[in-house]
């Protein structure tokens, strides 16, 4: 139920373009092209394995790991859809 001036099914749109932004960024950075026989972090071999089950892959899971837990900082927060937003 919308309120104020926003139309019926204004909270969906929202939540709709917020999951679409989320999509866009995770396929943005699956990896492409020919995997690496080792990682370009810390030259460790990877395993055939990994290479098979994610084409293009570049780093070891270690690696990886660290790197997903930097993004993980990154806020699904659709600000175009805030208050904060619509103030100024």
């Amino acid at each position: 139920m919308a309120g104020g001036w926003a139309k019926d099914g204004a909270e969906q749109a929202q939540i709709d373009s917020t999951l679409e932004d989320a999509v866009q960024r995770a396929r943005s950075q699956l990896p492409r092209g020919e995997s690496l026989d080792t990682c370009e972090e810390c030259g460790e071999p990877i395993p055939e394995p990994r290479r098979k089950a994610i084409p293009g892959v570049r780093l070891c899971v270690d690696c990886q790991a660290a790197v997903d837990k930097t993004q993980s900082s990154v806020s699904g927060y659709n600000r175009r859809g805030s208050k904060d937003s619509q103030l100024r």
